[in-house]
């Protein structure tokens, strides 16, 4: 019985050299800058020329930042001449090795991502003299005498603004014309009146719902009558 070693029944010989598949096979080419995203990092190149034979039309083969062979920022500008190494992955065409013509450094793009604006700075109030209300100095160093209280609201020197008859929690209506809201109340006090009823009766007490309510009054004693 002859003796062999492992696999050599079905060949006659040791296991194959391993090829490497056309994805993982390393090619070179040249071509330009297609467009490159300088905030995200990466872009595309669109390959004129793979192992010195023209390319037409052109591939896109994919690039990122690092990638490229330079100093400093990396990044590339649109329509820049590149030479590169790529494979073929499942996703496509993906750069290796990235330098300018003859292997030199890329030049690169003048643009730089943009950062976050810094939040702007709220201006700090300006000191002010509780005394005479100047903006350049304190209390402390006025030169004038103790000044009367005012104010705040409408700078009165007869009341403070706790008691402001102007700063009343008025609505926005009678803020407005507090004429027009006293003349509105008087009159829906002589409708309601005329009608038979008081003022305070019902949900409300606006002019247009006490002449409704008067109307109906006036008509429900012309039916009774």
């Amino acid at each position: 019985m002859a003796e062999g070693g492992p696999g050599e029944g079905k060949g006659g010989g040791g296991d194959p050299a391993k090829t490497p598949g056309p994805e993982e096979r390393t090619q070179s080419g040249s071509g330009y800058c297609k467009w490159f995203n300088v905030r995200m990092g990466f872009g595309f190149i669109s390959m004129t020329h793979s192992e010195g034979s023209p390319v037409e039309p052109p591939l896109d083969v994919f690039v990122h930042q690092s990638k490229l062979v330079m100093e400093g920022f990396r990044s590339l500008r649109e329509g820049e001449q590149v030479e590169f190494t790529f494979k073929r992955s499942s996703k496509g065409l993906e750069s290796l090795r990235v330098t300018g013509p003859g292997g030199g450094p890329c030049s690169g793009s003048d643009r730089r991502p943009k950062g976050k604006a810094p939040p702007l700075k709220r201006k700090p109030k300006g000191d002010r003299c509780y005394n005479c209300g100047g903006l350049d100095h304190h209390a402390k160093e006025c030169g004038l005498p103790p000044q009367p209280k005012k104010c705040h609201y409408c700078q009165s020197v007869m009341h403070m603004v706790a008691q402001c008859p102007h700063k009343g929690a008025l609505s926005p209506s009678t803020s407005q014309d507090p004429h027009l809201s006293s003349a509105a109340s008087t009159q829906s006090q002589e409708e309601s009146s005329r009608s038979g009823s008081s003022p305070r009766e019902g949900p409300s007490s606006s002019p247009e719902e006490a002449y409704q309510r008067a109307a109906h009054g006036q008509r429900w004693r012309k039916t009774r009558d």
